[in-house]
């Protein structure tokens, strides 16, 4: 599942998560706090590595880069910023 969201500053970030688990945790069109997108962004891509490991027997690193990707772009931002979540596209390619 690809989502791509606006930071506060204007930049465009593209990102990934291998479950749809992303789709309970946020919406398109929907606006976050910084540190509400970062919790929300940690639990669902914990969820989605956790599902990986289930399946397949070792997490994903996938996950686990994205996860970090995010909380280091999100620590250039001031914490009440906001994240605007602006598409997620299924493997499908369908469009949210």
């Amino acid at each position: 599942m690809r989502f791509r969201v606006r930071w506060p500053d204007g930049a465009v970030q593209q990102c990934y998560s291998p479950s749809t688990i992303i789709e309970d945790y946020l919406e398109v069109g929907r606006t976050y706090e910084v540190t509400d997108f970062v919790e929300r962004t940690r639990q669902a891509l914990r969820i989605a590595d956790e599902r990986v490991r289930v399946k397949f027997g070792f997490g994903c690193t996938a996950a686990e880069g994205q996860l970090a990707e995010i909380n280091a772009t999100a620590r250039e931002h001031p914490s009440d910023g906001r994240v605007v979540v602006e598409a997620m596209h299924s493997p499908a390619g369908r469009r949210r």
